[in-house]
């Protein structure tokens, strides 16, 4: 299986999707503002990933907006917030077979590359 959770209106997104030479025919994407994502989706990206805090984005605006940052966060509100806020998936998020991907970082799009 191959997945790809990221935003439409993304600008980085669309780069690196654009530099990997991604395309619908290889991959299953999914527009998560407009297709949200599912519980079953959550968790099986954070049995992948090994916890629903490497998937949250601390960059979102609403981070900051809603006092997260001076707030004790467990896993369970993690997985919350995510479900209740698309921006908060650190994105984008590849799913190759068995292996997850997440965010934007050189290293993360170096080993999709090599996924590949």
């Amino acid at each position: 299986m191959k997945k790809l959770y990221y935003l439409s209106t993304c600008s980085t997104c669309t780069r690196i999707i654009k530099e990997l030479q991604i395309d619908e025919k290889t991959f299953e994407f999914q527009d998560i503002k407009t297709n949200k994502i599912t519980r079953s989706q959550i968790e099986e990206m954070a049995k992948l990933s090994g916890s629903y805090e490497s998937l949250f984005s601390r960059k979102a605006m609403k981070y900051k907006s809603m006092g997260l940052a001076d707030k004790p966060l467990s896993e369970e509100d993690y997985k919350n917030l995510i479900l209740e806020e698309y921006t908060f998936l650190k994105r984008p998020v590849f799913i190759i077979d068995q292996q997850i991907f997440v965010g934007n970082s050189k290293n993360v799009i170096a080993a999709v590359a090599e996924a590949l």
